[in-house]
């Protein structure tokens, strides 16, 4: 199948996924030393920011060059879930079998959040899909949202490590305040795009149909 750069784009973002999950969960199965988790959570970092600049990139790409395809709008979204809920895995139990149980309970509350928000905004598209000439557009929150996820998970990663390697313990290390304050951000974006888009699509959501 012949695809165009902004779904090439796409793929390689589905596929970054499960290599920076393996890279980030290897300390959870195998037994390393401080310096190769170090190197393994910032190569994850790495990893997971390349992923980020192809959402970026393939959409700005697909619109300037009028790139815009069906294959696109399927593979671009369902990309963006599986790197973001599958990045929110990882921390969690990260974590939870190796690091800090504080950003793991953090991180446990934050995923069912932005899982059930996504199961619900995924249904409702399916349903407005259904309808003829109905496109339900990305709006500001949805973006600012993507934005703060993105933030959060980087510094849920690599705000431990760098208090690791200068030393430096007690209650920073314990409740890192980069991650947990954007981690709350994006819990609040999270859930109030979650509510403008129901909000937006409420019209379509006829109970006697």
């Amino acid at each position: 199948m012949k695809m165009n750069l902004p779904n090439k784009l796409s793929v390689l973002r589905l596929i970054m996924v499960p290599i920076f999950m393996a890279v980030m969960l290897v300390p959870c199965f195998v037994k390393v030393d401080g310096a190769v988790n170090t190197i393994l959570q910032i190569a994850g970092a790495v990893l997971f920011i390349a992923a980020s600049l192809t959402d970026m990139l393939d959409g700005k790409i697909a619109r300037k060059y009028n790139l815009v395809t069906d294959f696109g709008k399927f593979l671009d979204p369902l990309a963006d879930k599986f790197m973001v809920i599958g990045a929110m895995v990882c921390i969690f139990y990260y974590n939870a079998m190796v690091a800090n149980r504080n950003i793991a309970t953090l991180y446990f509350a934050a995923l069912v959040i932005v899982v059930f928000r996504e199961l619900a905004v995924t249904s409702i598209r399916l349903i407005a899909s259904s309808k003829k000439n109905v496109v339900i557009a990305a709006n500001m929150l949805g973006k600012i949202k993507t934005v703060t996820q993105i933030i959060a998970v980087v510094a849920a990663i690599v705000e431990p490590v760098i208090y690791s390697s200068l030393g430096i313990c007690g209650w920073v290390c314990k409740f890192p305040p980069l991650t947990f304050f954007m981690t709350g951000v994006m819990i609040i974006f999270t859930i109030l795009s979650g509510i403008n888009y129901i909000k937006g699509a409420w019209k379509y959501l006829d109970p006697e149909k």
